[in-house]
């Protein structure tokens, strides 16, 4: 059903595809939009048990294109370093695809809202983040996108320096066991 990637050898391992979607703040949905043609918004989001949380008004663009067809992508860009005597940039991307839904359960949404919370106001308390919380429950919409498929592709050039490190690592443990 998805494809596999074309340039295997620089793909990234699962769990770091995973350590991308947990460190990193933003990135873009992509949804089926208006009149066929695909709508792509930057969004805050966080990462926990293999889904995806999104926070949103409660009218929208994306919520009319989700409530039509509710399969959707979503890409982070951990690095993105030009390097203009190689011609080229050193890159790091995740790409999950999946299903999202607006969530209507009420203690979904204040637990979606909560890791939003944590991840985005590390610094607050449980009460403060209870308050926030409370006082735009009502007017916030939250979408949770089940991951189906996730990929991630690094520059050539980062996939072999990873490629030799993993190599030598190996060699280390081989000579210390």
């Amino acid at each position: 059903m998805f494809r596999e990637m074309r340039r295997f050898k620089q793909a990234l391992p699962a769990e770091e595809c995973v350590a991308i979607l947990e460190k990193n703040s933003a990135g873009v949905l992509a949804v089926a939009g208006d009149d066929g043609y695909p709508y792509a918004v930057p969004v805050s989001y966080v990462y926990v048990d293999s889904k995806l949380y999104f926070h949103s008004a409660l009218v929208g663009h994306k919520i009319d294109a989700i409530t039509r067809n509710d399969k959707v992508s979503f890409c982070v860009i951990d690095q993105d370093r030009v390097v203009p005597e190689e011609y080229t940039t050193y890159f790091r991307s995740v790409i999950a695809f999946g299903r999202a839904r607006i969530l209507t359960d009420e203690k979904e949404k204040r637990q979606a809202l909560e890791a939003l919370a944590v991840k985005y106001s590390p610094g607050d308390d449980a009460q403060g983040r209870d308050s926030t919380i409370n006082q735009s429950f009502d007017r916030v919409c939250i979408i949770e996108m089940s991951i189906e498929h996730m990929t991630g592709k690094e520059a050539k050039e980062l996939a072999k320096a990873r490629q030799a490190g993993e190599a030598g690592q190996a060699e280390h443990a081989d000579q210390a066991g």
